[in-house]
């Protein structure tokens, strides 16, 4: 009887392509096929490494029945997403859980994250907090910023490009003095990195630029 392949779960670079580790290259480079957020942008990784491999598109309203029957026939795949370490914000968790269901070895390669990139470099105890994805973008986003006020611990969520303003705005009018970081466009050309009162990283973003996606980090409220 033919054993199942591997599934590799490989990190790739959320900005800066040298971030790609050599492992996660290597492994790349290995795989029978590679399941991808957008094949248009792990094409562009691909050929950025001289690298040519099936891609398979597996985005949130697909199925990835295709894969996992391809892994169960003793095919090795790694899956990407469009940037940084699968599983966050992406259709990887849901991958994992049908091929751990099906007995498929799963296989971490890890590297880059936007999540840990911003936590190493905001300045905050760090040792307990609370990650809660993208904000909203209409729907309950009120209700997301009082929530994050009235929590003690640190919280960590992400804001989508040109939505940065409204996000620090919603904070001002809820933190007070409760200090806040932003890591904007984290390793690539115009990485900014900002920290002060959420008025004050606020009046930082419109003096420079609030164009890319965002790690907002809130400190722990007994944090001065």
């Amino acid at each position: 009887m033919r054993m199942s392949g591997k599934l590799f779960i490989v990190a790739t670079p959320i900005g800066n392509l040298k971030d790609l580790t050599l492992r996660a290259k290597e492994t790349l480079e290995a795989v029978d096929f590679i399941a991808c957020e957008d094949t248009r942008v792990t094409s562009k990784l691909m050929a950025s490494i001289g690298a040519k491999k099936t891609l398979i598109a597996l985005h949130q309203h697909s199925s990835s029945e295709a894969v996992i029957h391809r892994l169960l026939k003793g095919e090795n795949a790694a899956y990407v997403s469009d940037a940084g370490t699968p599983g966050v914000n992406d259709p990887g968790g849901k991958l994992v859980a049908d091929a751990l269901e099906k007995g498929i070895a799963v296989i971490p390669i890890p590297g880059a994250s936007a999540l840990t990139a911003a936590i190493s470099v905001c300045g905050f105890p760090m040792e307990n907090f609370t990650y809660l994805g993208f904000a909203p973008h209409k729907k309950g986003r009120q209700t997301f910023f009082k929530e994050i006020a009235e929590r003690s611990e640190a919280v960590v969520f992400f804001e989508s490009t040109h939505r940065l303003l409204k996000a620090l705005e919603a904070l001002s009018s809820t933190l007070d003095k409760r200090l806040t970081f932003v890591g904007r466009e984290l390793t690539k050309m115009h990485e900014t990195l900002y920290r002060g009162t959420a008025q004050e990283v606020l009046e930082q973003v419109k003096a420079t630029s609030d164009k890319g996606e965002a790690v907002i980090i809130i400190a722990p409220k007994n944090f001065k």
